[in-house]
């Protein structure tokens, strides 16, 4: 599937947005930090020990891989399928080595300067966000950060999930924007009427599920771009 290189028809100018909303894990720092991989280490150790199977790694990350894509995550797989309670699931996961993430000053700028209402909309939990946000120096920076739990545990791009931000935090969907590295997470936000960004990367699962039209912006990187959103057409 290709994508725009350019806004498609759709889309608020970015001058009239006034909610931004960040996706957090390979949005808001570079996907070549490769935090996925302790935390794909994580649920795989954690099926073998919860469900008392008798695994290799590969048929764990395999049972994993499986979850995600019938279920939306790992987790609501294990719900769903094992009655896994998922507070400890995330517990456990979350419970990564941050220092791949480096502090960024320019996204901090960056950040800073956009107007209006900052918020976060993350399949993580909210105390593993505060601690990636605080890795990169962003603390103070967002009105709210909007978790799974806050979705009841139904993961990105359920419809549930955004209608439930939408509802929490008073967010006027026309006069919104959503920032995201999985295009399949972005066809919901354009369908209650919010402008799109799709930050790509080098995975080929990033790519999977959206419709290109529902995407509004392609960003190569972020902090450019949101440099240029803030100086408006023809700035420079």
């Amino acid at each position: 599937m290709t994508f725009p290189a350019e806004k498609p028809p759709g889309g608020r100018p970015l001058s009239e947005i006034e909610t931004w909303i960040f996706d957090l894990d390979n949005t808001l720092y570079p996907a070549r930090c490769n935090l996925f991989a302790e935390a794909e280490a994580r649920m795989a150790d954690f099926i073998v020990r919860e469900l008392r199977l008798t695994l290799t790694v590969e048929a764990a990350h395999a049972l994993r891989r499986r979850f995600f894509l019938d279920h939306g995550t790992t987790l609501r797989g294990l719900m769903l399928e094992h009655g896994i309670e998922p507070r400890r699931f995330l517990d456990y996961v979350h419970e990564i080595d941050l220092s791949p993430v480096p502090p960024d000053p320019a996204l901090v700028d960056a950040i800073a300067a956009l107007p209006g209402r900052k918020l976060v909309f993350t399949n993580g939990t909210v105390d593993y966000a505060e601690r990636v946000i605080a890795r990169i120096g962003l603390t103070g920076q967002f009105l709210a950060i909007h978790d799974i739990i806050a979705c009841d545990y139904l993961p990105k791009p359920d419809p549930s999930g955004y209608a439930r931000l939408v509802a929490q935090h008073a967010v006027a969907p026309d006069t919104a924007l959503m920032i995201e590295d999985m295009a399949r997470n972005l066809p919901p936000a354009a369908a209650l009427g919010m402008t799109t960004a799709w930050v790509r990367t080098a995975k080929d699962w990033a790519r999977e599920g959206a419709r290109p039209g529902d995407i509004h912006h392609v960003i190569d990187e972020l902090v450019p771009w949101l440099r240029a959103a803030v100086a408006g057409p023809g700035a420079g």
